[in-house]
């Protein structure tokens, strides 16, 4: 199983980014996904997740209203458009991939490795 996260860089505060995280080796339309970030030296924390039908979707506070999260089962991605960005988004961003929970927490069955996201301001 391989979740490839794509995307990061480095954006001004108000920009925008768009990440993607593509999967292989797993029926990806059977699984939840989810997003999550990890700031230096703080803990991974959760930042959205969307049902494996893409019907459902689940967002933190601190994203709410910027952030949106949609998936394409057909070619196996799960998509984080990040918008009105701020430094405090600043963090490397996970994808993850849990069978049975939603909203998928830091418990998900499957991780990527990551992708940087810098926001400066």
């Amino acid at each position: 199983v391989q979740l490839q996260a794509s995307g990061g860089g480095l954006v001004q505060a108000g920009g925008s980014l768009s990440l993607s995280c593509a999967a292989s080796g797993l029926p990806f339309s059977i699984y939840h996904m989810g997003w999550f970030r990890q700031a230096p030296g703080k803990e991974r924390e959760f930042v959205s997740t969307i049902s494996r039908s893409g019907i459902s979707t689940g967002y933190a506070d601190s994203v709410k209203g910027r952030f949106t999260i949609s998936r394409n089962n057909a070619k196996n991605t799960v998509y984080l458009q990040m918008n009105s960005m701020k430094p405090e988004d600043t963090a490397v961003y996970y994808c993850a991939a849990d069978r049975r929970q939603y909203p998928v927490s830091t418990e998900a069955d499957y991780w990527g490795k990551g992708t940087l996201v810098t926001v400066s301001s």
